[in-house]
C-alpha cells in the first residue's frame, strides 16, 4: 500500500509538472498573422523569452514541440507562423513554394517577426532585454536575418539553417548574440558558406558560437528526419548526439530560467 502510495503521489507530480506548460493559440498585432504561445505558470518573474520559427514545412508539430521543450524549462516562447497563412506542407514541392513566396516578401516577414515580438513585449513574464529567437531550416535563415537587420534581441540560434546572406553585416551591425549549429555533411549549407558567416561575425564584432558536427546531414534535430529524407530522396537525417549537444548548448546560450 505504501508503494502504491508512492506512485500515485510520483504520477500526480508528473502531471503536475506537464500541467504547468499553457498553450494558447494567438493572433499577432496587426493581423500578421498567428502562432502558438507557451507559458510555464511555475515562474512568475519577467525573465528570458523565445520566438520560434520552423523549418521550410510549416508551423507544425515539430516546431511547437521546439516551443514546448523551451516552456517546460521555465522560458516563455512564442511559436510563430511566418507563412502567415496556417499552411503546412507534407510533400517538398509544396514546402519549397511556401518558402519561395515567403522569401519574395522579406518586408512582410521582417514585420511578422516584429510583430511577434511585440507580442511578446505584452506578456508579463518576460523581461524586455531577454528576448531570444531560435530557428530550424528555413527558420534558421530567417533569424539570422532578423540579427543582422540590428534587431534589440539578446540572442539568435540557428539549427542547421541557411548561414549566407547578400547584405552581409558590418561593424556594430548586429546586437544580438549568434549561436549556428550545422552539419558537415549538409549540402545546403556548403564549407565556404560557413567559412564566410564566420568571417562576416568576426568582422561584425559579434559574440559567435559555431557548432559543426561531423559527419550530420540536414535536420538533424527533427526525429523524424530519416523517414523524410527516405521518402523523398533528401539529404535528411536525424542524429541523436548533434541534437542533443545543440540543444545544451541553446540552453546554456540562453541560461537558467530564475523563478
Amino acid at each position: 500500500m505504501k508503494q502504491l502510495l508512492m506512485w500515485l503521489v510520483a504520477g500526480l507530480l508528473c502531471a503536475s509538472a506537464r500541467a504547468e506548460v499553457i498553450e494558447t493559440p494567438v493572433k499577432l498585432p496587426d493581423n500578421l498573422g498567428s502562432g502558438y504561445l507557451y507559458v510555464n505558470d511555475d515562474y512568475d518573474t519577467p525573465g528570458q523569452a523565445v520566438i520560434v520559427v520552423h523549418e521550410w514545412w510549416g508551423l507544425n508539430d515539430y516546431a511547437r514541440s521546439r516551443a514546448r521543450m523551451l516552456a517546460e524549462k521555465g522560458y516563455v516562447s512564442l511559436a510563430v507562423d511566418m507563412y502567415g497563412n496556417g499552411k503546412v506542407a507534407t510533400h517538398p514541392k509544396d514546402a519549397k513554394a511556401f518558402m519561395d513566396a515567403a522569401m519574395a516578401e522579406p518586408d512582410l516577414m521582417n514585420a511578422r517577426f516584429d510583430a511577434a515580438r511585440k507580442l511578446l513585449l505584452k506578456q508579463q513574464q518576460v523581461n524586455p532585454k531577454q528576448i531570444y529567437a531560435i530557428g530550424y531550416c528555413f527558420g534558421g535563415g530567417i533569424v539570422l536575418q532578423q540579427a543582422r537587420r540590428g534587431l534589440d534581441l539578446a540572442g539568435v540560434a540557428s539549427f542547421h539553417g541557411s548561414l549566407g546572406t547578400d547584405h552581409p553585416a558590418g561593424p556594430g551591425d548586429i546586437k544580438a548574440r549568434i549561436l549556428a549549429a550545422v552539419g558537415q555533411d549538409d549540402p545546403t549549407i556548403p564549407a565556404d558558406q560557413v567559412r564566410g558567416f564566420v568571417a562576416e561575425m568576426l568582422n561584425a564584432g559579434v559574440d559567435v558560437q559555431l557548432l559543426s558536427f561531423p559527419g550530420v546531414k540536414h535536420a538533424f534535430t527533427n526525429p523524424k528526419a530519416d523517414e523524410l529524407g527516405k521518402r523523398f530522396s533528401l539529404p535528411l537525417a536525424y542524429d541523436a548526439h548533434a541534437d542533443q549537444a545543440s540543444w545544451a548548448a541553446l540552453l546554456a546560450f540562453i541560461g537558467p530560467r530564475k523563478r
